[in-house]
């Protein structure tokens, strides 16, 4: 529960001073001052927790550190809004405070993409790459009706003994200039995938790989907030999603494996050529650009820079003070109200702190009801008494029977 006192911020507390406090009822660590007519509560032997190991108590301390951690990073920074009221200088920090998030995420979008280009496998180290290691098949289409049905295509398609080479010549007898169309398939690293129009719309994107396809549609989800509230594996459907999906909701594990009908086969780039046998033609020779993905030389450099830690430590260092110099603001801040709401009205403001001291001393100690009402018959002679001492006796009797059930079990076993 929480209370606020007078000149001092909620969920805090200036430490008494002189000897401890004690309450007029049991002292700290004993059992709870229990009300008539209801017992203590009686656990269940088939619900006790068997004490946790050693090894359990040493993984669940650093869990408990990691969390605590991270915690820490970017929400014990700020300073609080009546701090920065009191100190108009401390505005510039927040800026910095700004630019520093900004920044953490500019580091971390980059640091992603370092990691997706250094998954993909380099295939030539240093060496220079050969035409054919682009293309994972070549299909020449000629005019049918002068090569016939069973002459007018030429093919050629990656196989795993396949030998590469700096181009391919194809030679046809004729003596007319003939249109041709070229189709090249590209080898994608990692394979790539075209999108199905309803998807490719949805999600802006029209060839991609699986991985980048399956983030983007994280990203709308978490976007248009269809993730369940309630149940963080489901996603509920908006109207898009169930046209594509065909369903009102669906488990976030079953997306990769409902986009394999979705997801279909590159394009390839097609390029129709004309073959020229004209001698006074001087355009024999044509070129074409086409953009194709080769191995980033600055891969060392990216794989340098994600595993460096150089300047971990220091980062490190610096928010560990940070850190500390908020939290000694914040308890400043707490003295000085402290201070200036004693110095106001001292008498007003001494019997109110002791009497919240009280108030929470009951709560700490569990006390439940007015111990100076309790001391007197006329309390027990209320209409709720004879209820009380019924369910006292009643759960009596049944924890009886729980121990003579459990007696007779062991015997007979």
């Amino acid at each position: 529960m929480e209370r606020k006192r007078p000149g001092m911020p909620s969920a805090t507390r200036m430490a008494p001073q002189g000897s401890a406090m004690g309450p007029p009822g049991p002292p700290y660590g004993a059992s709870p001052t229990a009300r008539p007519g209801n017992p203590p509560p009686i656990l269940e032997q088939s619900r006790k927790r068997t004490a946790p190991t050693q090894v359990q108590q040493q993984q669940a301390a650093v869990q408990s550190r990691a969390r605590s951690a991270k915690r820490r990073r970017m929400v014990d920074k700020i300073l609080p809004q009546k701090i920065r009221e009191l100190v108009p200088e401390s505005q510039a920090y927040m800026d910095l405070l700004a630019f520093e998030r900004k920044l953490d995420q500019t580091i971390m979008r980059k640091r992603v993409d370092i990691q997706e280009a250094l998954k993909r496998p380099m295939k030539t180290g240093k060496q220079k790459r050969k035409f054919s290691s682009f293309f994972k098949s070549l299909v020449i289409e000629l005019d049918k009706d002068l090569y016939g049905p069973d002459n007018h295509l030429v093919e050629w398609h990656r196989t795993p003994s396949t030998q590469e080479t700096d181009g391919f010549q194809v030679k046809r007898p004729g003596d007319v200039s003939v249109r041709c169309t070229l189709l090249l398939m590209l080898d994608y690293q990692p394979p790539q995938f075209k999108l199905d129009p309803r998807l490719a719309r949805l999600l802006g994107l029209h060839t991609q790989t699986r991985s980048a396809i399956v983030q983007a549609l994280w990203q709308y989800i978490k976007t248009n907030k269809l993730q369940d509230s309630h149940d963080k594996e489901y996603i509920a459907c908006d109207k898009y999603f169930q046209q594509i999906f065909d369903c009102p909701r669906l488990k976030f594990s079953e997306i990769p494996q409902r986009l394999t009908s979705l997801l279909l086969p590159p394009d390839p780039i097609i390029i129709n050529h004309l073959i020229s046998v004209d001698l006074s033609d001087q355009k024999k020779t044509a070129c074409y650009d086409i953009d194709v993905e080769v191995d980033d030389p600055l891969k060392c450099q990216m794989s340098s820079f994600l595993l460096s830690t150089a300047n971990q430590q220091e980062i490190a260092g610096l928010d560990n003070k940070i850190h500390e110099t908020i939290e000694s603001i914040n308890q400043l801040k707490i003295q000085r109200d402290f201070m200036l709401s004693f110095s106001k009205d001292p008498k007003c403001y001494i019997q109110e702190w002791l009497r919240s001291q009280s108030r929470d001393l009951k709560i700490m100690t569990d006390v439940v009801g007015s111990p100076e009402e309790e001391r007197r018959a006329e309390f027990y002679q209320q209409s709720w008494s004879q209820e009380a001492v019924s369910r006292y006796f009643y759960c009596k009797i049944q924890q009886r029977r729980q121990e003579l059930e459990q007696a007779i079990a062991v015997r007979t076993t």
